[in-house]
């Protein structure tokens, strides 16, 4: 909602399209934000109704467009005053290619546009506004809009808040904990969330978490070219297994016997377009700029979001009552999927890294051209012999562990309990500042 304010109040305003997988709220966010923000809100959904789609055939012209919507649905439209929202614009290309002219022949409107499958629907549209448009993307909910949603906005305002590198005290940090064991079962999906918040009944969340799946199931179906379909399947299907491995890479011959990268490769980038997975290269060579040195032939595979991984695994909601037992889950992946989103989010160039079979760390990101190495523990061992090997070879300014123990830095080593990722660039820049000073 502050981003779409802060867009709202731009002097040099472009129409805006925000992304999302499905099911992660775009809809919702608009219509609450028209609500608030504007005296009236029109509302085009070119999916629900593709009737709309005709209103821009005759013409792409901004002002013959508003004559027909105010007719249309039978709605006055004040620049300023009035917003106007185009959802699931990928089905009406357009709609899509009208807002170049919105942003050159009537900027004083707000126009804002909600999209799925953006790249999968949109790669071979002519006339995409390049230039003319901004975009914002939306996630699953994080850990700490969790915390929010579970009325807890005290407990994020002090997590948000945390100025130095120093333990939390013992309550909180085990109340946090607490917490992110649920969230990793719930995942950030809004609907599974706003039901556990309601019911705390787990048994429901995954009945909704299974529906969303289902959802996307059809979105393959009804969305993909006919020859990708089962291969978009397979591959989707094969995640949490790939996940499961010790070795998390993603193997295509995992996917079917024999499987080979030129069978499923299309496949993969359609589900990493449609906003439903997240693909870390590996990186042997740790220089800036990353992207430079990585190795896109080899790469792991993470989800969207975690509940929905524990939904597709079927994972128990017992292990919510288990000391640790649901960090380790799948040999941790249930807690490095939610690391690997959460990194995503906050715009890290995220890879990962291997040695010629010696080691391998789970993630190596890159700040303020300073790159760390990231390992994921789900237990409280401080064993780290891969985080070791990697510092012995490449001498980093700091060495990132990821755990359930409380935050703390033991020399050149920072451990960054779970709940805290999120935070991660901040607790970077505290120890650049401790350094500094």
């Amino acid at each position: 909602m502050q981003h779409l304010r802060a867009w709202k109040n731009q002097p040099k305003r472009k129409p805006l399209i925000l992304m999302g997988a499905r099911q992660v709220g775009k809809t919702f966010a608009l219509k609450k934000f028209g609500a608030e923000e504007y005296t009236s809100t029109v509302y085009l959904n070119f999916e629900d109704n593709p009737r709309l789609c005709k209103l821009f055939d005759s013409s792409l012209d901004p002002k013959v467009i508003l004559k027909a919507l105010t007719i249309e649905m039978n709605a006055e439209i004040i620049p300023g005053d009035t917003l106007i929202i185009f959802d699931e614009i990928q089905e009406c290309p357009n709609a899509l290619n009208s807002l170049k002219y919105f942003c050159e022949n009537a900027p004083e409107q707000h126009v804002i546009a909600a999209v799925s499958l953006l790249g999968v629907k949109l790669a071979h549209v002519k006339g995409f506004p390049v230039g003319k448009v901004q975009f914002l993307e939306l996630y699953p909910l994080s850990f700490l809009e969790f915390l929010d949603a579970l009325k807890e906005a005290r407990l994020k305002t002090f997590v948000e808040e945390l100025k130095a590198i120093e333990p939390l005290p013992s309550n909180l940090h085990d109340k946090l904990l607490m917490y992110f064991k649920e969230y990793l079962f719930v995942g950030g999906m809004p609907e599974a969330v706003a039901e556990y918040v309601d019911s705390q009944n787990v048994a429901k969340v995954r009945e909704i978490q299974l529906a969303i799946l289902n959802a996307y199931s059809l979105d393959f179906a009804k969305h993909a070219p006919k020859e990708q379909i089962m291969k978009i399947n397979q591959v989707w299907d094969s995640i949490p297994s790939q996940l499961a491995k010790e070795n998390k890479k993603f193997i295509y011959s995992a996917v079917r016997e024999g499987g080979r990268a030129k069978e499923f490769e299309g496949a993969l980038q359609w589900l990493k377009e449609a906003g439903l997975i997240y693909r870390v290269p590996l990186i042997s060579t740790p220089k800036i700029p990353l992207s430079a040195y990585a190795d896109l032939n080899a790469f792991k595979v993470y989800l969207v979001d975690v509940g929905l991984l524990g939904a597709m695994s079927n994972l128990s909601a017992k292990t919510i009552l288990h000391e640790n037992e649901l960090f380790q889950e799948f040999k941790g992946a249930m807690t490095e999927n939610y690391i690997a989103q959460e990194l995503m989010h906050s715009r890290y160039p995220v890879y990962y890294w291997a040695s010629e079979g010696k080691a391998e760390l789970d993630f190596i990101i890159e700040q303020d051209d300073f790159i760390y190495p990231l390992e994921v523990k789900s237990g409280n061992s401080s064993k780290k012999k891969s985080l070791r090997i990697y510092g012995e070879i490449h001498q980093p300014e700091m060495l990132i562990r990821a755990s359930p123990m409380n935050l703390k830095k033991n020399g050149a080593i920072l451990n960054c309990p779970l709940y805290l990722i999120e935070e991660l660039r901040a607790l970077i820049g505290f120890t650049s500042d401790q350094k500094n000073t």
